[in-house]
C-alpha cells in the first residue's frame, strides 16, 4: 500500500540512522518498527495485571509504627532528612 505519512522530525532522524547503520531501505526500516510497535501493544493487553502480595513482616520491639516521621528518626536518624 502506498501512502503519505508525515513524521516528526526527531523519528524521522531516529529512521534514517537506523537506515544508515543497518543498510536497509527506509521502507523496510519503518514497516520493521511499526509492526514492533503494534506487536508490543498486543503483547502489554495479555498481561496480567501487577499485584502486590503483602506479607506480615512482624513487629519489632521499641519502634512506635504509630508516625512515620518519628519511626524513621528512630531507625536513620537525623540523616532521613
Amino acid at each position: 500500500m502506498r501512502t503519505t505519512l508525515t513524521l516528526d522530525d526527531d523519528v524521522a532522524a531516529k529512521l534514517k540512522n537506523e537506515v544508515q547503520r543497518t543498510g536497509r531501505s527506509f521502507k523496510q526500516v519503518v514497516n520493521e518498527f511499526l509492526r514492533y510497535g503494534l506487536n508490543a501493544r498486543k503483547e502489554n493487553r495479555k498481561q496480567k495485571p501487577f499485584a502486590v502480595t503483602p506479607r506480615a513482616m512482624g513487629i519489632r520491639e521499641g519502634l512506635n509504627y504509630d508516625n512515620i516521621g518519628d519511626l524513621l528518626e528512630q531507625v536513620e536518624g537525623q540523616a532521613h532528612k
